[in-house]
């Protein structure tokens, strides 16, 4: 009797945060599909405007130009970053130095320092190499990821050596090493990296606010917090917006999700 009334419990208690956790995501939807007004009222069931919504995201507003914005922004962060910093954690893991714990651990140590404390430095630094307003003085500065660093130093940890020191007696160079042997076998590894980098860099708000300075540079973050911000905002046309930026993020996820939790466990395969 007492391990029934502690399953119910548990079960309640499951249910309470599985729909604390699915309501924004519904009411969101909902949102998309009514008026303004609706949406103030706190509507919860569907309308019959997300067309008419979506007609005028795209006939009042350059929506293409900024999704194109956000998915070139994208891209080159998630590419860049897998790159850099698997490079960067396979170099920490697999060249062994007296100073190389030090310098790992001043490397994680700046994961403590906001980026609103390096929003000057970061602005004088594009503004000196003349990115200001530019996509790419959003990109550069997010390529180096410290958490991907130590994501990718951990996985590293479980790689068999053996593989590696086989390689270098056949003569196998170490970039070769790196990119024909190393990143095919950790597809899965990857593929959790680059979940990460995208919601990271698709997600960012304050460091793209820093550097565009115009409406055609914009991203998706900066084009929603500004359908949000008027006097009388169409909150039914924020929603709208709001879904069509949630959709990248969940095909990405779907896309990858047979390798996600494979890469957070540090599997390798063989």
């Amino acid at each position: 009797m007492k391990r029934k009334i502690t399953y119910t419990f548990i079960y309640i208690i499951l249910t309470i945060a599985a729909f604390i956790s699915v309501f924004p995501f519904y009411w969101m939807i909902v949102g998309s599909t009514n008026k303004s007004v609706d949406v103030n009222k706190g509507k919860l069931t569907f309308g019959t405007h997300f067309l008419t919504n979506f007609k005028n995201l795209v006939n009042n507003y350059n929506l293409g130009e900024v999704l194109w914005n956000s998915i070139q922004v994208s891209f080159f962060v998630v590419v860049f970053s897998l790159i850099v910093s698997s490079m960067a954690g396979y170099g920490f893991e697999m060249y062994k130095s007296k100073g190389r714990n030090y310098v790992y651990g001043a490397v994680l140590l700046t994961m403590m320092i906001p980026f609103a404390a390096l929003m000057v430095p970061v602005f004088k630094l594009m503004s000196f190499f003349n990115l200001i307003d530019s996509l790419w003085g959003v990109i550069l500065p997010m390529i180096p990821s410290v958490f991907l660093i130590f994501f990718f130093r951990q996985n590293f940890q479980q790689y068999p050596k053996e593989i590696i020191m086989a390689a270098r007696v056949d003569g196998a160079s170490e970039l070769r090493i790196f990119f024909s042997i190393v990143m095919p076998s950790m597809k899965a590894t990857y593929a959790a990296g680059a979940i990460y980098a995208f919601l990271t860099s698709w997600n960012a708000y304050l460091q793209p606010l820093v550097i565009i300075q115009t409406q055609k540079n914009r991203t998706m973050s900066l084009f929603i917090a500004n359908l949000a911000s008027g006097y009388q905002p169409d909150f039914g046309l924020v929603m709208t917006a709001v879904v069509i930026a949630t959709l990248p993020t969940l095909i990405l996820f779907f896309a990858l999700q047979k390798h996600f939790v494979q890469g957070i466990l540090g599997s390798v395969k063989q």
